[in-house]
């Protein structure tokens, strides 16, 4: 399975579940169904404006979950609501979870598509069905090598069993930071390791981090599997201990400097922490250019904070969230365009196409993208071009009714009534322009895929772009034949939720394919947590290490997935798979109870913090500063393995 396939698959799941998702949140009946686990203290306004603007959001992760969750089961929606129909009391979480499901289903139906989860749900079953096949692919492949272990689904562990005659698995299980929000069940690997394993080998010498640094690491798990405060989550982390390297190893550990290593212990606000994080290292980079570093966020809306800051005091960086600059700005560029073709009486979306065809000019410097410096004419010529850029924007700016530019007659031509007033080479800018703009006002009747493949070849010329846009294409074209009934408008905020980073969308540059963090020395990486996984970096920061981003199990924690709108602090999504599980149990004893899913996520989402924070500690080879801050309400506290590693414990 290539990557195209996976990526197409992904890109379908999304387009059925803007159809499921949409029948639902538009259905008559809908506030009601979910108005017995509203929280009965709200007043009848905030209730209602929880049900506009809290419950789509709420309904849209709780249905990919338990979609996801159907389909690692090999559920089909058929086989759900026969179970269902037979349960001896009522499931209404599950019910609105089939309900969704089916939709979804008939969305894909009805493209003659499958998703990225039928994709493995289906090779599961071909396996299971075919036994000539399965006995060619066993043949096929003696050995099966299967990397990241700790990541795998019951269902993906059930091919492998049934292709496998010899399994050789490599996984850390104390890097199983994926189980909440994807079907990734680490205890799997563990089990297996207990009780199947033939040969266990334990890998734990590490070349990566200075001996400082795996200190931490390993007092993270002592103090885990001993000293947490809560016993249900002391398995979070398991010795082996990492080792350092011998020092005559070809990849030696980088020198021991205790001094390296800081937990913050500063009582910060959210803007606070930012601020002292930025000027770490605005006052740290210049005499590191050679070094790689990283600052490490929770979540993406927190990177977003600190690469606002960074833009603020001109400090280079480098975005690794939903999807790369590179991808944004192709998206972005090519969503402003079609902006103002959907609305081309607008003088400011006029202006601002301009810009993205003279997006050169605007920063000439990244045309040096190899480093070398412009030479003294190149300067002269870039200055140039930006004060032509200004002065042509302004005036498309106030060019009143944008037809008396683009389509003059001869008394209202705006053009040539500036012919007195504008030096040459503005007038002659204007006119390329009008020549350009006309071309794509005329490729508008145009499919999406065929007009935006059409703005593609006028602006870009790089081979990534150009493939990147022939994806975006795709995926417009896909979202076209889902939603008849949309037009360029609706389409066009479709780029503009890419170009916002507000979804993944894997492009072409070589950060897409594959991030290098030494591509990016003297520079600021921002990324999640996650998303470093498996990275490395010289200095790293870890950031909002706070007892809401990494709770503790204790009473006066808080849980992400724990909505204030919903009464009695309960986990929806939780509580659904929990009926779902419901549903399918056939044992006496076997039923659903009212919020004790809740608290199991509790204790899940808690042991997969605490290996979280093991992840991000372990990213760093030198330099590691931790801080953490109060929250939006100033309410938050420092996660109390922080807390212990300032009182110095390690």
């Amino acid at each position: 399975m290539d990557w195209r396939t996976i990526s197409s698959a992904r890109n379908r799941r999304w387009l059925g579940w803007r159809t499921a998702s949409k029948s639902w949140t538009n259905v008559s009946t809908f506030p009601n169904h979910l108005d017995d686990y509203l929280d009965p203290e709200m007043d009848a306004s905030k209730r209602d404006w929880a049900r506009r603007q809290q419950l789509p959001d709420l309904v849209h992760n709780l249905g990919m979950a338990f979609i996801r969750t159907c389909k690692n089961y090999a559920l089909t929606p058929e086989d759900l609501r026969a179970k269902l129909d037979n349960a001896p009391a009522a499931l209404p979480l599950a019910e609105m979870g089939w309900w969704i499901y089916d939709k979804y289903q008939q969305a894909l139906r009805y493209r003659g598509a499958v998703d990225f989860d039928d994709l493995i749900m289906y090779a599961h079953r071909i396996l299971q069905t075919d036994a000539d096949y399965l006995a060619r692919l066993q043949y096929r492949f003696p050995y099966v090598l299967e990397d990241e272990a700790q990541d795998s689904s019951a269902i993906q562990e059930k091919i492998l069993r049934l292709l496998a005659t010899n399994w050789v698995r490599v996984g850390d299980p104390n890097q199983a930071i994926f189980e909440t929000f994807t079907t990734a069940d680490p205890k799997l690997l563990r089990d297996f390791i207990a009780h199947e394993a033939n040969i266990k080998q334990e890998l734990p010498v590490s070349g990566r981090s200075q001996q400082a640094i795996i200190d931490v690491a390993n007092y993270l798990i002592d103090w885990t599997s001993a000293s947490h405060p809560a016993p249900a989550v002391r398995d979070a982390l398991s010795v082996p201990h990492i080792q350092a390297a011998a020092p005559d190893d070809p990849q030696p550990n980088p020198p021991a400097d205790p001094e390296a290593v800081r937990f913050i212990p500063n009582k910060f606000t959210p803007e606070e922490e930012v601020t002292a994080v930025v000027n770490s290292i605005k006052n740290w980079l210049p005499d590191h250019q050679d070094w790689t570093l990283a600052v490490l966020v929770p979540r993406n809306l927190r990177g977003t904070d600190v690469i606002n800051a960074l833009k603020a005091q001109k400090i280079e960086f480098v975005e690794f969230l939903n999807s790369t600059d590179k991808t944004r700005l192709t998206a972005g560029a090519l969503g402003n365009v079609l902006s103002y073709l959907s609305d081309p009486s607008s003088p400011t979306k006029l202006a601002r196409a301009y810009q993205v065809w003279r997006r050169d000019w605007r920063d000439p410097s990244a045309r040096a993208s190899t480093g070398e410096k412009l030479s003294p004419e190149d300067e002269e010529i870039a200055s140039s071009q930006k004060a032509l850029l200004a002065t042509t924007t302004e005036l498309l700016r106030k060019v009143g009714e944008t037809e008396a530019f683009t389509a003059p007659r001869p008394d209202s031509d705006w053009l040539a009534a500036l012919g007195e007033s504008e030096a040459e080479p503005v007038l002659v800018e204007l006119d390329a322009f009008r020549v350009v703009v006309n071309r794509w006002l005329g490729a508008v009747t145009l499919p999406i895929d065929q007009l935006v493949l059409t703005l593609a070849q006028e602006l870009f010329a790089d081979p990534a772009d150009l493939a990147l846009a022939h994806k975006l294409a795709l995926a417009l074209r896909q979202a076209a034949d889902v939603h008849a009934e949309w037009r360029l408008p609706e389409l066009t905020s479709e780029l503009g939720v890419i170009a916002r980073n507000e979804r993944r969308f894997i492009g072409f540059s070589s950060d897409d394919s594959g991030f290098n963090p030494n591509a990016h020395r003297g520079k600021v990486v921002v990324t999640t947590m996650h998303k470093a996984k498996g990275l490395e970096w010289d200095r790293v920061y870890l950031m909002s290490v706070n007892n809401y981003d990494f709770p503790s199990l204790q009473k006066y924690d808080g849980y992400i997935s724990e909505k204030w709108f919903v009464r009695n602090k309960l986990n929806l999504e939780a509580e659904a798979l929990a009926q779902l599980k419901a549903a399918l149990a056939s044992g006496e004893f076997d039923w659903y109870e009212e919020g004790a899913a809740t608290l199991v996520s509790r204790e899940d989402y808690t042991r997969e913090r605490l290996r979280l924070l093991y992840v991000g500690i372990t990213r760093a080879k030198r330099d590691l500063i931790v801080t953490w801050n109060t929250g939006r309400k100033g309410e938050s506290t420092p996660n109390l393995a922080f807390e212990a590693m300032v009182r110095g414990e390690r």
